[in-house]
């Protein structure tokens, strides 16, 4: 029974117990898909049902997770999927710190989408939050829960995704010359300006693309369309007398 509540899994030359990071990565990974479809099903479908069960299983996931992760649906899924690879061992007590930082997300998200439904901005944002750490730690290794519980216990915890704990210096391969440098960020500069342009230029067919376009507008812009609604009324209101 106390090796059933004991957190991780005892690894020989691990002074700590450990968790498999490739384990993890592969169930964020489904994870990710999973919330990625529920938003497309809202935002252009105008349909809750898909994220309503996808909300659910994930927040029973990451209780699990954070009771005993050996056990967690997604994780076992994606045991399933890398049980040929090489495990990459991680601290098991930042992970759990991770996760329950993800848990608290989860279940007001339940509550507002399956109990309660209210539709609203916010859970759009919450939503995209869950999706951003989820591709984080699924595409790059990078658990951010981690790093904020480093943060928090003012030391760097032991065996971290990728080994950051430890690296004290990059090799060549992991650094940037000046021609890479400069690819690297006009690469972001264009990721940028390509979203910037695609919600700008979206036509409103949705509530969402909507308010997206309204949130990237200058003050400018917003108060020429104010300034075009009152004409358009006037003319409305002078044209109705005639």
């Amino acid at each position: 029974m106390r090796e059933f509540f004991a957190y991780g899994e005892k690894v020989a030359g691990y002074e700590v117990r450990v968790l498999n990071e490739r384990e993890a990565r592969a169930g964020a990974g489904i994870l990710f898909v999973g919330a990625f479809l529920g938003l497309t099903n809202g935002v252009m479908l105008g349909t809750a049902i898909f994220s309503e069960f996808f909300v659910t299983f994930f927040a029973i996931d990451f209780t699990i997770r954070v009771i005993q992760p050996r056990y967690a649906p997604s994780l076992l899924l994606g045991r399933f999927f890398v049980r040929n690879q090489k495990p990459e061992y991680v601290g098991a007590t930042q992970k759990r710190f991770a996760w329950a930082l993800g848990l608290i997300l989860a279940w007001p998200m339940f509550y507002y989408l399956v109990i309660d439904f209210q539709p609203n901005p916010i859970k759009v944002v919450v939503c995209l939050i869950c999706m951003s750490l989820l591709f984080l730690e699924s595409a790059f290794s990078v658990c951010l829960g981690c790093k904020i519980y480093g943060f928090i216990k003012r030391k760097d915890p032991m065996y971290c995704p990728g080994g950051v704990c430890e690296i004290q210096t990059k090799d060549p391969v992991q650094k940037f010359n000046l021609v890479q440098l400069i690819i690297l960020l006009t690469t972001v500069g264009l990721i940028f300006l390509g979203t910037y342009e695609y919600f700008t230029k979206l036509p409103d067919r949705t509530a969402f693309s909507k308010k997206i376009k309204i949130l990237m507008m200058s003050q400018v812009e917003l108060d020429a369309i104010q300034k075009a609604k009152e004409k358009a009324e006037e003319d409305a209101f002078f044209n109705g007398d005639e």
